[in-house]
């Protein structure tokens, strides 16, 4: 007698089901000898994964939780393909350049000239900018007579980077001139920036939602300085903006906000697309302002996959899945889509802002700085019998993920918990975050805590 298919999954089954009773060899060191079924391995895999809680209630991280079926479909169909792989798959990457033209009429870039490419994320973004700035510098510096060999070439940043910074400086032998943050200025401090340059900077980069406080540095300041200093000098200094996290959002909330290219010194902007740009890890984008910013040594021409074609980042082969997302989500929300979920996401930021400081207990280090949807806070300086990594804990219990870590430089003494507000954070999961954080505040302090709430018209509790 044939088997017919519900004999076969059931034998299928079975073999998951036993496998969970089984002293199953699970391989840790070296490979089993023999394969095991299909469903058996996916269950002890989803096993080991277990513990690693709901990614939705991470908020440490900037990373999309959260995508449409859609999306998620039309990334399963396109994993296999190979982005770098421009003439086997052009279709692809004219969605790319689709991409890049969109981010960069976002961006204000000139109409015509204009570079980019996407990326693995926007750290690699960061270090192909870096690596351009350096060559460029050098191609400008050698032509003026400078002897290269005299000291190292130097970037200048705000000492809340995000690490990609420090591994590109320390990985191509850049000397980092970071400029401290005070608890009177958490973002660039430009004065002290400016008097940090000298010949050998290869430029200075600006961010846009710091990774520690969320905050913008003033680009727009920067910029009027460094006209003033090129000027004075034949070595000319411009600005790289590092937009991880503000690069596609502020284009919808603050349109009128000149931070990018509408800036005579801005020659370079990266982003990632998995942060607000609502795409699954791993994709990101930079796009300069001509190609004379983008030294030619900096793109390669390889024909062993079957045509000329040129490749310009520091990765080669990659799934073109987070490229065709990117593609999606543009079509999908359009402009006033992608306005009406950041206006949400930030309106649901304030909510938690408000409420943590009508609390009592919280400062938040942002109030009064442009921000992404972040809410940076520390304790207030009052003799509490708890500390902020002891609330973090006790989140964790009910599956929240909320970092604690000490400001840059000399501000290693101040001690900040950062809550992320992603579109996937609802204003119920808001609300439900908020109890929980004073019931935590209420268990630690070992009081009895009383906290009314009160609705607006919008559905906001103040």
């Amino acid at each position: 007698m044939l088997h017919g298919k519900s004999d076969v999954d059931s034998n299928v089954s079975q073999a998951a089901i036993l496998a969970l009773y089984d002293s199953f060899d699970i391989p840790k060191n070296r490979l089993r000898d023999e394969p095991v079924e299909a469903s058996v391995a996916t269950r002890l895999v989803k096993n080991e994964l277990l513990d690693e809680g709901n990614a939705r209630l991470n908020l440490a991280t900037f990373c999309s939780t959260f995508m449409e079926d859609d999306a998620i479909t039309l990334m399963f169909d396109t994993l296999e393909k190979n982005a770098i792989d421009k003439s086997e798959y052009p279709s692809t990457i004219e969605l790319e350049n689709r991409c890049v033209n969109m981010i960069a009429n976002l961006w204000n870039a000139p109409e015509k000239g204009f570079i980019g490419t996407s990326t693995v994320g926007s750290s690699e973004a960061g270090m192909l900018a870096g690596l351009s700035m350096k060559f460029h510098w050098r191609n400008r510096a050698a032509t003026l007579g400078l002897d290269l060999g005299r000291q190292k070439p130097n970037l200048i940043i705000s000492s809340g980077y995000q690490v990609c910074w420090e591994k590109f400086c320390i990985y191509w032998d850049v000397e980092l001139r970071s400029v401290p943050i005070s608890l009177t200025q958490i973002n660039l401090d430009v004065d002290k920036a400016i008097r940090l340059i000298d010949e050998y900077t290869i430029g200075i980069v600006g961010i846009l939602g710091q990774t520690y406080t969320g905050v913008y540095d003033d680009i727009k300041q920067l910029n009027e300085a460094l006209e003033v200093y090129n000027q004075g000098t034949e070595h000319k200094v411009y600005i790289h903006v590092d937009a991880a996290s503000g690069g596609l959002f502020v284009p919808f909330i603050q349109p009128k906000l000149e931070w990018d290219f509408r800036l005579k010194n801005v020659i370079s902007i990266n982003t990632s697309g998995h942060k607000y740009g609502l795409v699954y890890p791993g994709i990101g984008w930079i796009v300069w302002r001509g190609k004379k910013y983008l030294p030619k040594e900096l793109i390669f021409e390889v024909g062993y996959l079957g045509g000329k074609m040129p490749t310009m980042s520091i990765n080669f082969s990659r799934s073109a899945s987070p490229i065709v997302a990117q593609y999606y989500n543009f079509l999908r929300f359009g402009y006033n889509g992608f306005l009406k979920i950041h206006q949400y996401t930030q309106n649901v930021a304030s909510y938690v802002k408000n409420e943590l400081v009508n609390c009592g207990v919280f400062d938040i280090m942002n109030q009064d700085y442009d921000s992404i949807p972040v809410v940076c806070f520390k304790l207030k300086e009052l003799d509490f019998s708890f500390t902020l990594y002891d609330v973090s804990n006790f989140l964790e219990r009910s599956g929240w993920k909320i970092p604690v870590y000490q400001l840059p430089d000399h501000l290693k003494n101040v001690t900040v918990s950062r809550i992320v507000c992603r579109s996937d954070l609802s204003l119920n999961l808001a609300e439900h975050l908020i109890e929980d954080i004073l019931f935590a505040i209420q268990e630690l302090n070992d009081s009895n805590f009383s906290y009314p709430h009160k609705r607006d018209s919008k559905g906001f509790k103040h």
